[in-house]
C-alpha cells in the first residue's frame, strides 16, 4: 500500500508554478518544509510553511551552502518504511518522514551561458544540497515521490485526489526516472564546462570529458533499416531554430530517416536570408532556390531534379501560403517543413493525409546551432565543433585573370552555401539563384562533376553560363576541365592543393573566373 503523503519538502530555483502547487498540497493536509528563497516566496503568498532551519534546529550557514545537509532531512527521505530498524531509528531521533520532495537545481547552465561568466560565478551555481535530496528521494522511490519538473505539479495534485492522498507505484517510478535523468544532465553540464578549463580559467577547445544527454521524444518504427531499433531524443535545452523544436501538424509517424533528412533540409534552408526552398533526398539536397516567393522558390528547386525530388523532404524558411501548398501537394512528398502555414493552406495538404507536416519556429536571426557535432565509431565517438562558418564576398580571393561579375558572384555564394550541405565530394552547378545540377558523395570529384552534369541534362537544364561550387579543392585540372566542358563560366572552391597553380592555369586557359574561399566544407 503506497504511503500517505503527509509532509513535503519544497526547494526550487525555478519557481514556476510553485505557489499553486504549495497551496494545493496545503489544502490537502500536507505539511510543508522549505528553504531560503522558496520559503520566502511561500510565506509572502500566504502559504503555511516551516523553514528548514527551524525544522532541523540548525540554521542555514556558509552563505546558503549548507541548508538541507542534515540527518533530519535525509533520514526522513531515505528511511525505508518496510524495515523495522529504519522506523525505530526515526522514532529514536525524532525524525518525521518526508514523503514528497519537490526540487529543481541552481541554474548552472543558464549561468555559464551568460557572456563573461567566470569560474567563480560557475562554481557558486553548482548545487550541492539539491542533487543530494533529489537522488535520496529517487533512491527511495517506493516510499517517496520526487518532482523535478514543474510540468508535473498539476499531475501530482490530481493523482493525490484520485489515489486518496498517495501516488501510485507507476507514478513514483516515472518521477524517479525523471529525477535521475535530471541530475545526470546537470552533472554532465558541469563536467563539460569545468573540464574545458584549467585552474586559471583558460578555455580549451574541447572538454577533458564529454557528456551528453537527451529526453526521449518518441520511439520510431525502426532505424535506417527495419531490423534496427530507433528512437528520437531531444536535447534538454535545444538551441532556438533547430529541428528538434518541431511540432507535427499531421501525417504518419516520423521515421529515423525522415528525421535525419529533415534536419539536413532544415539546416540548409535556414542558412539563407532570402526566401528559399530546399528539397532533400537521402541526406543530400537535390534542389535549392531563392526567389521572391516560397512558391517560386519551390518550383525552381523542384525543377533541378524532379526524379530525385519524388518522395523528398521539402523545407521552406518562410511562412507558407495556400498556393505554395497546392504546388507541393501536386507531387509525392514525405515531409513538409516551414516556420508556419496560412490557415487556408493546411486543409489543402490535409488531403494528403500521410504527408508529415512540421512547423519549426524560426527566429528572425535564423536561430542558433548545436555546439557540437558527433559521430560514433567502434568503442568511442568523435566530437567536433559544428560547421557554422560562412563565407561572404569580402572573404573571397580572385585567383584567375578573369574576375566574376556581380551576378556570377551572387550565384557563386549561393552555390557555395548549398555545397556545404551536400555529401563530399560535392559539386554544385547553379545559376540565377537556383541549383542546376548536383553531384554528391562520390569517391572522385570528377565523377561528382559528371553526375551533376548528367542530372542537369536529365532535367532539361542548360549549364551554359552556370557557376560551380566545389566543397574542397580540385586536386587536378581534370575536374576543372569537365566543369568548363559543361558550360560553367565561374568556379568557387577552397584552394589549398599542391597543384593549385595547375588548376588556376586551366581556368585561365578555359576563360573561367575562379575564386578561393580558404574554407573547406567536407560533409561525411
Amino acid at each position: 500500500m503506497p504511503e500517505l503523503i503527509t509532509q513535503a519538502l519544497l526547494s526550487v530555483s525555478d519557481k514556476t508554478g510553485l505557489v499553486p502547487l504549495a497551496k494545493g498540497l496545503a489544502a490537502r493536509g500536507v505539511k510543508l518544509l522549505s528553504t531560503g528563497g522558496t520559503a520566502k516566496a511561500l510565506t509572502e503568498a500566504g502559504v503555511p510553511v516551516t523553514d528548514i532551519g527551524s525544522y532541523t534546529g540548525f540554521p542555514e550557514m556558509l552563505d546558503g551552502r549548507v541548508k538541507t545537509l542534515h540527518p533530519k532531512v535525509h533520514g526522513g527521505i531515505l528511511a525505508r518504511r518496510d524495515i523495522a530498524e529504519h522506523r525505530d531509528a526515526l522514532t529514536t531521533h525524532g525524525i518525521p518522514t518526508i514523503d514528497l520532495v519537490v526540487v529543481n537545481l541552481y541554474p548552472f547552465r543558464e549561468t555559464v551561458a551568460k557572456p563573461g561568466c567566470t569560474l567563480e560565478d560557475a562554481v557558486e551555481n553548482i548545487d550541492i544540497g539539491g542533487p543530494s535530496m533529489v537522488r535520496a528521494a529517487a533512491k527511495n522511490w517506493p516510499y517517496v515521490g520526487v518532482v523535478v519538473d514543474p510540468a508535473d505539479y498539476s499531475l501530482v495534485l490530481a493523482e493525490l485526489d484520485a489515489q486518496g492522498g498517495t501516488l501510485s507505484d507507476a507514478t513514483r517510478f516515472r518521477l524517479m526516472q525523471k529525477a535521475f535523468a535530471h541530475t545526470a544532465a546537470y552533472d554532465g553540464a558541469i563536467a563539460n564546462w569545468i573540464t574545458a578549463r584549467d585552474a586559471s580559467g583558460h578555455v580549451r577547445p574541447l572538454p577533458g570529458s564529454f557528456h551528453f544527454g537527451g529526453e526521449k521524444v518518441q520511439d520510431l518504427r525502426y532505424g535506417e533499416n527495419p531490423h534496427q531499433q530507433a528512437a528520437f531524443y531531444r536535447d534538454s535545452a535545444p538551441p532556438a531554430g533547430v529541428l528538434s523544436n518541431f511540432r507535427q501538424l499531421q501525417g504518419k509517424e516520423l521515421s529515423y530517416n525522415n528525421i535525419a533528412d529533415s534536419d539536413a533540409a532544415w539546416e540548409c534552408v535556414r542558412s539563407f536570408a532570402e526566401s528559399a526552398c530546399v528539397i532533400v533526398k537521402h541526406a543530400n539536397p537535390c534542389g535549392a532556390a531563392i526567389r521572391a516567393t516560397p512558391q517560386d522558390a519551390y518550383r525552381a528547386a523542384f525543377a533541378t531534379d524532379p526524379t530525385s525530388a519524388f518522395g523528398g523532404i521539402i523545407a521552406f524558411n518562410r511562412p507558407i501560403d495556400a498556393a505554395t501548398v497546392e504546388a507541393v501537394a501536386a507531387q509525392f512528398v514525405e515531409v513538409l517543413i516551414a516556420p508556419s502555414y496560412a490557415d487556408d493552406a493546411l486543409p489543402i495538404i490535409a488531403r494528403k493525409a500521410n504527408v508529415r507536416v512540421l512547423t519549426v519556429p524560426l527566429p528572425a536571426d535564423g536561430g542558433a546551432h548545436n555546439a557540437w557535432d558527433m559521430k560514433w565509431v567502434g568503442g568511442g565517438f568523435l566530437v567536433q565543433s559544428t560547421d557554422t562558418r560562412t563565407v561572404t564576398a569580402e572573404d573571397l580571393t580572385v585567383v584567375s585573370r578573369k574576375a566574376p561579375d556581380a551576378e556570377q558572384l551572387s550565384d557563386l555564394l549561393f552555390a557555395w552555401r548549398v555545397a556545404k550541405f551536400v555529401k563530399s565530394n560535392a559539386i554544385v552547378f547553379c545559376g540565377d539563384g537556383r541549383t542546376l545540377g548536383i553531384g554528391a558523395g562520390q569517391m572522385s570529384r570528377v565523377d561528382s562533376t559528371r553526375i551533376a552534369a548528367i542530372k542537369a541534362a536529365n532535367a532539361g537544364l542548360s549549364l551554359a553560363g552556370s557557376v560551380v561550387a566545389s566543397d574542397a579543392f580540385f586536386p587536378f585540372r581534370d575536374g576543372l576541365d569537365v566543369v568548363a566542358d559543361n558550360g560553367a563560366v565561374a568556379v568557387i572552391q577552397p584552394g589549398g592543393s599542391v597543384r593549385d597553380s595547375e588548376v588556376i592555369a586551366a581556368a585561365d586557359e578555359r576563360g573561367i573566373a575562379m575564386v578561393f574561399t580558404g574554407v573547406r566544407h567536407f560533409r561525411h
